[in-house]
């Protein structure tokens, strides 16, 4: 994953002024497998309990489904596998592809289809997508509808944006780079990147007409959308602005309250709550198949230790009253923690359960949590503390750890630690170090813990350390 302000890719001044590229899909009148009425080209047819993630809570038994009840309709969505990125192996991306979907065949033994939100390769070369297309095709269940979106990776090369993009189609199969497709009466509308990042006008402009014919075909189910790039501030790890023209998309979706957006890009870890969010429809993050990215200003950096190893993907099925979006865990071959299930129809965002306010209550130290300094590894300018971790309702996402001079009560070191929420298991202990002290000093160290919704414990950890003499 490339975030906007990191990467060296620049839009081309045609892209910026609303350039349409390549044969994207109009209103023309379409029919055949998997298309209704006025698409554009058809593509190929083929709880609320304590999750895993809080410490002393082991990953859930539960399985997609309901007991004595049948999906109308189910599809798994991943995305960023990124195939041959020169820091790793292409094998190992590749094994991780493989992984995936041989977990996904195990688990969810009747699929309707697949979606895959962009990131497939590194840079869009041809033997990148040859190793993909390869594990894909030889993995993935028969019969299902293959649904395939760009991403910013596949226009990471030198190709112009109309070449990037044809070759993705002629590599994934499919016929146009946004199109809408129903699966099982339900309407699936893919988008795709026009270049890094963008998406004109005039495709939003047909996102707005395709979910019109939706929601005429059937007002009471639930509109899919599926793009590459959240739409900033919704789902964690959407922090990013999608310019030009992200204002547009969101207005465009908000009068569709039924609408549930998909995207991936962001790499953020699924096992945070905020991974799906309600205000005006559902934004739902995919994760990623490829390693594990997360937000700055933390102890442990935005690819902390074991970032590598980190592998996510959803799983949803669809009822007659209810949307159910089960998270996996491709790297331990587990679930992450409970279901999200939305009620349908939607009648009123009013009705909605995962606003960015749902959460108030903080997170707390069981009995007995205790702090300590790790004496054996104290220097004269740092000292370790190690600590029990919290609990909360739904996820203890980080610390705020503090050292205090006792001789001049005044805070020296104060910063915020991921909880490693993100592994698997969490542990149940942390260590952290404090660094930058003074020798010969007594230090007073002070552990508060934040949940994934900025509550804070009301009580700290506390432990006295001191530093070595110095040299």
């Amino acid at each position: 994953m490339n975030k906007i302000a990191k990467s060296p890719f620049k839009l081309p001044v045609a892209i910026l002024f609303g350039l349409t590229l390549l044969t994207f899909p109009h209103n023309t009148e379409a029919s055949g497998p998997g298309n209704t009425p006025g698409n554009g080209p058809p593509v190929s047819s083929p709880g609320n309990g304590p999750p895993a993630s809080v410490p002393g809570n082991g990953p859930p038994e539960n399985v997609p489904g309901i007991p004595g009840d049948e999906p109308e309709l189910v599809f798994p969505v991943i995305s960023d596998t990124q195939i041959g990125r020169e820091t790793i192996s292409k094998d190992d991306d590749l094994e991780k592809f493989e992984e995936s979907l041989n977990q996904l065949g195990e688990v969810v033994p009747n699929q309707d289809a697949l979606v895959f939100l962009g990131d497939l390769t590194e840079h869009g070369s041809t033997d990148q997508y040859n190793y993909a297309m390869d594990i894909y095709d030889e993995n993935k269940q028969d019969g299902i509808e293959s649904l395939f979106a760009i991403g910013n990776h596949e226009y990471a090369n030198d190709l112009s944006p109309e070449e990037s993009q044809e070759r993705f189609l002629d590599k994934t199969g499919m016929d146009s780079l946004y199109y809408h497709e129903v699966v099982n009466d339900y309407d699936f509308i893919v988008m795709g990147e026009e270049d890094y990042g963008y998406y004109s006008k005039e495709q939003i402009q047909w996102v707005d007409e395709r979910l019109s014919k939706a929601e005429e075909r059937d007002s009471e189910k639930p509109i899919f959308v599926f793009s590459h790039w959240p739409l900033e501030d919704t789902s964690y790890g959407s922090e990013w602005n999608l310019s030009p023209n992200g204002d547009f998309l969101y207005e465009t979706l908000e009068k569709y309250p039924q609408v549930i957006h998909f995207a991936g890009h962001t790499h953020y870890p699924i096992s945070d709550p905020r991974s799906i969010h309600q205000e005006d429809f559902t934004s739902v993050n995919t994760g990623s198949v490829n390693y594990m990215w997360t937000e700055d200003g933390y102890l442990q950096g935005e690819l902390p230790p074991g970032h590598e190893e980190i592998s996510n993907g959803l799983i949803v099925e669809v009822y007659d009253d209810e949307v159910v979006i089960e998270r996996r865990g491709f790297h331990s071959n587990e679930w992450v923690g409970e279901p999200w299930v939305i009620d349908t129809p939607v009648e009123t965002t009013d009705d909605f359960e995962y606003t960015s306010n749902r959460d108030n209550e903080n997170p707390y130290f069981e009995k007995g949590s205790s702090a300590t300094i790790i004496e054996d590894k104290t220097t004269s300018t740092e000292l370790f503390v190690e600590f029990d971790q919290a609990s909360d309702n739904l996820l203890v996402h980080s610390y705020e750890v503090t050292a205090i001079d006792k001789e001049t009560d005044e805070a020296v070191t104060e910063y915020k630690a991921f909880s490693e929420y993100y592994k698997d298991p969490v542990p149940e202990k942390l260590e952290l170090p404090i660094n930058e002290l003074e020798p010969d000093t007594d230090y007073e160290i002070n552990v508060k813990a934040i949940d994934a919704f900025g509550n804070t414990s009301d009580e700290s950890l506390t432990t006295i350390g001191k530093t070595s003499e110095g040299d």
